[in-house]
């Protein structure tokens, strides 16, 4: 598992003598584990492809300030080429995105560059900022933060499969870069007493998946500095529909859908947590030229999952993916 975990060294470099200090301690007991005990059976499948990857020279071209996050290097050869199209192919499905490694363009399920550029105007500037991203995927957002010059951004998602597409690019846009991934959930990540650790902690498409909405927004605040910005991105439901939608079952094919605020709810709680300044800065209308079935994710997606003759349903029949951003200062 050594691909996993070669990147650990430098950030606990970069940790020694900042309030993160004690992550160098805590944090290899609880990681160490999770990436030795090989319980996803896929495992066998994406090591060797990481591996394979990581005999590529990295790039001598990047670029994080576009929508499609770019690594070119021209001494890659056909061969290697498609080798490599092979290999990244082998950790599919691609979710969060897009990126172009090598002229092979990765079209992932999401744009998320589209969000990125809903939720990038209002917020406060990320340069020399330390950012946490919960539920990063494939980290596509943590090299935004990057590109607007964030000092240090570390992504937390407990699947193995993101944290293997997060390697494989972070491989081609150099290892150098202070972006870093914890095969954890924001309830195993420790806090550091007294450390406030960051300035702006991002929760994108979490929020909706918790049984406890409340626990997850005060989790989220114990590692803010005071002051810092909370980015708060979920699904909602409009005020015509009431103040909150609780699924019997099934929410746009989605089992693990428990509580859909209208706006004026969600901001309630966010208040309601202890935050100040709470607004809604965004409100968007998830279409199927955003979320939809590509190369890189064959099942189903937004399409599938919506009434076949009323777009504005889900197949359930409750109202479409609506999601909102909300951000708040602790």
């Amino acid at each position: 598992m050594k691909h996993f975990t070669n990147h650990y060294p430098q950030l606990w470099d970069y940790l020694y003598n900042t309030r993160l200090e004690q992550w160098q301690t805590v944090l290899p007991p609880l990681i160490d584990p999770i990436l030795k005990a090989n319980t996803n059976g896929n495992m066998d499948r994406w090591l060797p492809a990481i591996k394979a990857i990581k005999t590529l020279p990295p790039a001598t071209q990047i670029n994080l300030n576009s929508a499609t996050i770019t690594a070119t290097n021209s001494n890659i050869s056909t061969e290697q080429l498609s080798e490599l199209k092979n290999n990244l192919k082998v950790l599919i499905p691609w979710r969060k995105g897009p990126f172009l490694i090598e002229n092979i363009h990765i079209d992932t399920e999401w744009h998320s560059d589209w969000k990125w550029d809903r939720i990038l105007p209002h917020l406060a500037k990320l340069k020399n900022r330390k950012v946490l991203d919960i539920g990063c995927g494939s980290g596509y957002h943590l090299w935004r933060m990057l590109g607007e010059d964030a000092q240090l951004a570390v992504g937390v998602d407990p699947s193995l499969l993101s944290m293997s597409q997060f390697l494989a690019i972070k491989h081609f846009l150099g290892e150098q870069l202070n972006a870093y991934f914890l095969p954890l959930t924001l309830e195993q990540l420790p806090v550091i007493t007294k450390a406030d650790e960051f300035d702006t902690v991002f929760s994108m498409g979490v929020l909706y998946h918790r049984k406890s909405p409340i626990d997850h927004i005060l989790d989220l605040k114990k590692h803010l500095q005071l002051g810092g910005e909370l980015v708060l991105e979920t699904l909602v439901i409009a005020e015509e529909h009431g103040q909150l939608l609780v699924p019997d079952d099934r929410y746009a094919q989605m089992n693990n859908v428990w509580f859909l605020p209208s706006v004026k709810e969600l901001i309630h709680w966010v208040k309601k947590c202890g935050f100040k300044n709470v607004r809604c800065v965004d409100l968007d209308q998830t279409s199927t030229k955003e979320q939809r079935t590509t190369e890189w994710m064959q099942w189903n997606s937004l399409e599938n999952f919506l009434d076949p003759n009323d777009s504005s349903k889900t197949i359930e029949g409750y109202p479409a993916p609506l999601r909102a951003v909300i951000l708040a200062n602790k």
